[in-house]
């Protein structure tokens, strides 16, 4: 996983603004994902989801920063760590199926447990949020040959005061009728915009999975 934005004020309306990833670094970071998936009848389904995030690492600010109460000096050595795990839980229905194409649609809720923190020398203070967020899901498959399929799906919401996106675009090789492999690209970009928090992140990561069907 990479990052190529990561800006972050606590609070929102008064806190110093600054790019948390020029402290931790644009990466690479290790990561992963479990997705369970049940076709509980016909073109009905359910999906969840645990894809745990946490990024921890040292670097110097550019300048004086105020967060979450406290003060950090520039130039000093500053432990950053910036954590969002997202647990999901989904219906989805089926809504074309051909035999070279699936196009699924649905509905998710995101449970966020996130904390941005810092930490110099004995100064520590940290912004904590568990939430619910309610997303929009489409799936869409193409079985281009036997045993290849490219798959895109997407997690999708939008208000006045932030949104969270991800997307992803795999192509994965089947080997047998349970075991499949696939390589491709996911992008993760949102955040919110209100009194207490000001968080935008945009990530990237190279994925490789490995798919099991009972």
């Amino acid at each position: 996983m990479w990052q190529t934005r990561n800006d972050v004020a606590v609070p929102g309306n008064t806190g110093t603004r600054f790019a948390l990833d020029d402290v931790t670094g644009a990466g690479p970071f290790a990561g992963g994902r479990i997705t369970f998936d049940w076709r509980v009848s016909g073109r009905h389904n359910i999906r969840a989801l645990i894809a745990p995030l946490e990024i921890n690492e040292t670097g110097v600010l550019a300048e004086p920063v105020s967060f979450a109460g406290e003060t950090y000096a520039a130039g000093v050595a500053t432990k950053a760590t910036y954590k969002f795990n997202s647990y999901r839980i989904g219906y989805r229905y089926e809504l074309f199926c051909k035999p070279c194409w699936s196009v699924f649609v649905g509905a998710t809720l995101k449970v966020r447990d996130a904390n941005i923190e810092l930490r110099q020398g004995a100064t520590t203070s940290r912004k904590t949020d568990l939430g619910i967020v309610p997303l929009l899901h489409v799936d869409a498959e193409w079985r281009f040959r036997p045993g290849w399929r490219l798959v895109a799906d997407v997690d999708a919401a939008a208000a006045p005061q932030g949104r969270a996106i991800d997307f992803a675009l795999k192509v994965h090789r089947d080997f047998s009728s349970r075991w499949s492999v696939g390589v491709g690209y996911r992008t993760i970009e949102g955040g919110a915009d209100n009194d207490k928090v000001y968080t935008f992140a945009w990530l990237h990561q190279a994925l490789v999975s490995v798919s099991y069907r009972f």
